[in-house]
C-alpha cells in the first residue's frame, strides 16, 4: 500500500491532536508579597522621642526597651558619660525639634536640646529606624 504525501502529515496532525497532548499545568498565581512594615512618620518619631527623654531623660526601663543593641555596646563602653544625653550629669530639661525623614535611607532623626543651668544649652542628634518595631532609638550622635 503507498501513502500519499498528504497521509503523513494528517497521521502527525492526529498524532498531535491536544487530546494526546500532555496536559500542562495552570501557572499558579504569584504568592502574595509579605506586608511592608508600617514606617515612622516624622510626628511618630517626634512624640515618641518627647516619651522617651521626658523632662529629665529616659527611664531606667526606657534605656532597657527602647534603645538599639548598637546603644547599649556604646554605653557600656563610656561608663562615665551618659551616651543617651551626651552629658554627665541630670539636664534641667529637654526639648525634641522636628523630625526628618529620609525613606530612602530608612531613617528619621530630630535634634534635641538639653537644658542646664544658666541658660546653658547642649544639641544632639538622635535617629530612629523607620521599620523598628517596636520603635526605639538606633543611634545617639553628639554635637561636640
Amino acid at each position: 500500500m503507498k501513502l500519499k504525501p498528504y497521509s503523513l502529515g494528517v497521521l502527525l496532525l492526529t498524532l498531535l491532536a491536544p487530546a494526546t497532548l500532555p496536559a500542562v499545568p495552570a501557572l499558579a498565581a504569584p504568592a502574595p508579597a509579605p506586608p511592608v512594615p508600617q514606617s515612622h512618620t516624622a510626628d511618630v518619631i517626634v512624640g515618641f522621642l518627647t516619651d522617651f527623654y521626658g523632662e529629665h531623660g529616659p527611664t531606667l526601663h526606657d534605656r532597657e526597651t527602647r534603645v538599639s543593641q548598637l546603644l547599649k555596646d556604646k554605653q557600656k563602653e563610656s561608663p562615665n558619660a551618659d551616651v543617651l544625653l551626651c552629658a554627665q550629669n541630670e539636664p534641667q530639661g529637654i526639648v525634641v525639634g522636628p523630625a526628618t525623614v529620609a525613606q530612602s535611607a530608612g531613617v528619621g532623626w530630630a535634634t534635641v536640646t538639653t537644658l542646664w543651668d544658666a541658660g546653658r544649652t547642649d544639641t544632639f542628634t538622635v535617629y530612629v529606624r523607620l521599620d523598628s518595631q517596636p520603635i526605639r532609638v538606633d543611634d545617639v550622635i553628639c554635637a561636640g
